[in-house]
């Protein structure tokens, strides 16, 4: 008996898928198409964390804001810009004042503010509260602070020789107007001055209309919330800063107020509120706000 097999069941066992493949301009059109993305995408995804990092920053000077109100109301007023120790070798800044209102209570209690700040446990000066740090700007945790060399106003800075190192922060108080290492240290015109602690009733303008902390780089000068070593270099400087030409200026000096932020710097007002203030601000009205009264 003869067997026939159907012509439709031959071709399928002898016939294979055929595959076509990609030609070069198809390529060409998926590599632009995906790069295209990415150019709009990349810059939406960095303005949007650039957005976050802003807002915890401003979050963090409210919390500054905070726990100097309170510290205000405990010894009614504000801490000093910086107070040096019984041997005048160091001082401690305003920050390492108000630990215990930052909610760090446990930092506060290994530091002994009667002992010369090279003296204290070493693991303070490798640490940073979070909120003393705005999360857009990179550095290294702590900074090597020089003996200085020279006039101040010269940048005749040469030394080798390390005195300490420092924890950084960003958060500076503000001293006036006047650079606080070219003045003495308790003329300054803004909140912040050596020795003693402004009160907000002397604050007759008004709180919301007078800056009392405000932001800078490391790029620009690295700047701790523990304190100084007296001989050191911009030794003033690492606790708090001036307001003369403007925030983010290229050619202000190294301890004015900058940031990494677009176009502007956050500030913290006397009342606790917090804001940026644009880079292109009128100079008059920039300085005049640094100004307690």
């Amino acid at each position: 008996m003869t067997t026939y097999r159907s012509t439709r069941n031959a071709r399928s066992e002898t016939e294979k898928p055929s595959f076509r493949g990609v030609t070069v301009l198809e390529l060409l059109v998926v590599v632009s198409s995906v790069t295209l993305l990415a150019s709009i995408l990349f810059p939406a995804v960095h303005a949007a964390r650039e957005s976050t990092r802003n807002l915890e920053c401003t979050n963090n000077l409210r919390q500054i804001g905070l726990a100097l109100h309170k510290y205000h109301e405990t010894f009614e007023s504000l801490p000093a810009g910086w107070k040096c120790e019984p041997s005048r070798r160091t001082a401690y800044g305003w920050a390492s004042r108000i630990l215990t209102e930052v909610a760090e209570p446990s930092l506060a209690a290994q530091i002994e503010l009667a002992k010369p700040l090279d003296e204290i446990p070493s693991s303070v000066r490798a640490t940073t509260p979070v909120v003393y740090v705005c999360p857009s700007d990179l550095g290294e945790p702590d900074f090597p602070l020089y003996a200085e060399i020279g006039r101040h106003d010269q940048h005749a800075q040469e030394s080798t020789q390390v005195l300490v190192k420092l924890p950084r922060a960003n958060y500076l108080g503000v001293f006036g107007t006047t650079d606080p290492d070219d003045v003495e240290g308790a003329s300054g015109d803004g909140t912040f001055v050596q020795r003693h602690g402004r009160q907000f009733k002397d604050m007759t303008r008004g709180l919301g209309n007078i800056v009392v902390v405000g932001e800078r780089t490391t790029r620009k000068l690295p700047s701790t919330w523990l304190g100084t070593m007296t001989a050191g270099e911009d030794a003033n400087s690492r606790l708090v800063g001036f307001a003369q030409k403007g925030p983010n200026l290229d050619d202000a000096d190294e301890c004015e107020f900058d940031s990494r932020h677009a176009a502007h710097v956050n500030f913290l007002w006397a009342d606790g509120h917090a804001s940026g203030v644009q880079n292109d601000i009128d100079r008059k009205l920039y300085q005049s706000q640094a100004k307690y009264r």
